[in-house]
């Protein structure tokens, strides 16, 4: 599952000398707020391949009607582009707290930093596509927490057209982003690390490299739980004391070689889903 706006990058490329890997933080014990993930599942028919695709088109095509008609441009112009790409370094401690705090599940109170743009960058990519995302109530929480104030009621009202009661059925689940009975849809992402492409003032456009998970696990499951890797793009500013989301867009990849893992059942998915909670991301 993929997010998108079509804010853009513009000015002088940017990396400060504290980017590279990202740090997580252990484990909270809030639930499953943060995003999904797409896993390829050996000895697929190829019905359900075909299945598989044309969720990864929905999902897309709901994106892209949610953000058109939005300001600036996806693309990053070549002026842009960050310096010294292939020398990223490991995050040395800094003695200064990465987040102070949580406001709607979702990490708050990130420092006027580099480092504290790129946790806000991570920690806003793993809401943005999440399961919760589809869910009426808990998406306007999310848009509240995430965007800035300003962006609030435009990004709701896109958010809200593009997750509509038809799309959602589409997906296999009710008007509430519930799945049915016996069923349970997934979608979580997981920040594989984050770029600072540029910080200027009360703003900060920066990429955040992500693989997730996204599907229904279930016995009668016509859309498996598989994977994707994909990088989201984000604009950000300054506002209320903290980073919030001015615009983002989504592109595919970089993707590695599939493993030979053994695919695991519905059930194990699920439970796994269940279990193992959401990460707060911090550089």
């Amino acid at each position: 599952m993929s997010l998108s706006d079509d804010g853009g990058y513009g000015g002088d490329g940017h990396r400060g000398s504290e980017t590279g890997q990202t740090r997580t933080r252990l484990p909270d014990n809030d639930g499953d707020i943060y995003g999904s993930g797409r896993r390829p599942r050996a000895g697929m028919s190829s019905r359900n391949l075909v299945t598989i695709v044309g969720v990864i088109v929905l999902l897309l095509a709901a994106i892209a009607f949610a953000n058109r008609g939005g300001s600036g441009n996806s693309e990053t112009p070549s002026g842009d582009s960050p310096k010294d790409t292939d020398q990223a370094q490991p995050t040395a401690p800094t003695g200064t707290k990465p987040v102070t705090g949580k406001n709607g599940g979702i990490a708050s109170g990130f420092a006027k930093t580099e480092q504290g743009a790129q946790s806000a960058a991570a920690n806003y990519a793993a809401a943005l596509v999440s399961a919760n995302i589809l869910k009426p109530n808990e998406r306007q929480a999310i848009v509240k927490q995430a965007f800035a104030p300003a962006k609030v009621n435009e990004m709701q009202g896109k958010l809200d057209a593009a997750y509509s009661t038809a799309f959602l059925k589409k997906l296999g689940l009710d008007a509430n982003g519930n799945a049915a009975q016996g069923m349970t849809y997934i979608s979580r992402t997981v920040p594989v690390g984050t770029k600072l492409v540029k910080l200027t003032g009360d703003t900060a456009n920066l990429e955040v490299w992500c693989t997730g998970l996204f599907g229904t696990a279930g016995a009668k499951s016509t859309t498996p739980v598989t994977s994707d890797w994909f990088t989201m793009r984000l604009q950000l500013t300054w506002a209320s004391g903290d980073w919030k989301v001015e615009g983002f867009s989504q592109q595919d990849g970089p993707a590695p070689v599939n493993g030979d893992n053994k695919t695991s059942g519905a059930d194990q998915i699920a439970k796994a889903v269940e279990q193992y909670g959401g990460f707060t991301y911090a550089r």
